[in-house]
């Protein structure tokens, strides 16, 4: 019989022995690293109550975002390492942060997992201590302090994340203000992560011992765009934002119908990763760049906080009887069909 227990009171002290106490305790001690630094200002009371307790500032709003890791669905035991699996599940958080240019101030954790991953492995070490590794060395990276969460044993890992960020009240980039003229961008390259996704289910072995320990894998470790979101909600650059997570072809379908706008893309314009191709660019997912519009008079930088920024399209008038995305290629002009990810869709 699973236990249920509230934010934050998973984390109580435990007892000296092993089991789901001092595994909890062990989480506690790990967070409370970041929790007590200068990141933690607007936290008033992290773990070890029943509740945490968040100050935000009088002139801020805070965002909040939720997202759940499945075993076999987003990341497999036997080809992703665990250190990976932790970056990752944190990384599809901020990144939607990023996205409304808002700053992350806590995290809340809810972990199940199989018992056999809390047991040592031939290494000496725990699958859930490595997994914590990697999710905290990206914690402490964005100075974002773990507050609180839920354990339970399960019959299959999974791990969800909510997110609180700040933004300036009234300031948070939304997915519905694009119109027609307004040019389109993306940070970075697109397709890296489809395309190292593709390279490990074609040869698991040789790619983990490729790219296992590199924090330049954008599948293993995608680098969450925070630092540019917030500077576009500073500079009040973008007319629309949201990040790139289900792929282009559906993520700017998403943008189009909040807007009530349609959009055309360049196909030659879109920047690639190595060894991606322009279908996986299209729709290949988990990439968790940032895609936004801006006003034509508003000049864009080439790049942004050291990350390139790249214009691809347009934003145009819904016309009838015309696609609402169209990639022009090749000097013709196509439906760009949503074939990013999508669940229950069959893709």
């Amino acid at each position: 019989m699973v236990q249920k227990r509230r934010a934050g009171a998973i984390f109580s002290p435990g007892s000296e022995g092993g089991g789901e106490l001092a595994l909890l305790e062990a989480i506690r001690r790990r967070a409370g690293q970041i929790s007590s630094s200068k990141s933690g200002s607007r936290i008033r009371l992290g773990i070890g109550d029943d509740c945490a307790l968040l100050r935000p500032a009088k002139d801020e709003e805070i965002a909040i975002t939720t997202d759940l890791s499945i075993e076999s669905r987003h990341f497999r035991l036997d080809w992703h390492p665990p250190e990976s699996v932790g970056h990752r599940t944190l990384a599809r958080g901020l990144s939607d942060l990023a996205a409304m240019g808002a700053r992350p101030v806590a995290a809340f954790l809810s972990l199940g997992i199989p018992a056999r991953l809390a047991t040592a492995g031939s290494d000496g070490k725990r699958w859930v201590d490595r997994f914590l590794d990697g999710l905290m060395a990206l914690a402490e990276e964005h100075q974002v302090p773990l507050a609180g969460g839920d354990l339970a044993e399960s019959p299959v890992a999974l791990a969800d994340i909510v997110l609180m960020g700040a933004v300036p009240r009234g300031k948070a980039l939304l997915r519905s203000g694009a119109k027609p003229g307004d040019r389109i961008f993306v940070t970075g390259k697109l397709g890296g992560s489809a395309a190292e996704l593709a390279a490990l289910s074609a040869e698991p072995e040789a790619f983990a011992s490729k790219t296992a320990a590199s924090a330049d894998s954008p599948h293993l470790y995608p680098q969450p765009r925070v630092a540019q979101g917030m500077w576009l909600c500073k500079k009040r650059t973008a007319s629309a934002a949201m990040d790139l997570s289900d792929g282009l072809s559906t993520d700017l379908r998403h943008i189009c119908d909040e807007s009530h706008v349609a959009a055309e893309i360049d196909a030659a314009k879109i920047p690639l990763a190595k060894d991606a191709t322009l279908p996986m660019a299209l729709h290949g997912g988990e990439d968790y760049e940032l895609l936004f519009t801006a006003r034509p008079s508003t000049k864009v930088p080439r790049r942004i906080a050291g990350v390139a920024v790249t214009e691809i399209g347009r934003i145009v008038r819904i016309r009838k009887g015309r696609p609402v995305v169209t990639l022009l290629t090749d000097g013709s002009v196509v439906a760009l069909e949503a074939k990013g990810w999508e669940h229950f869709a069959g893709r």
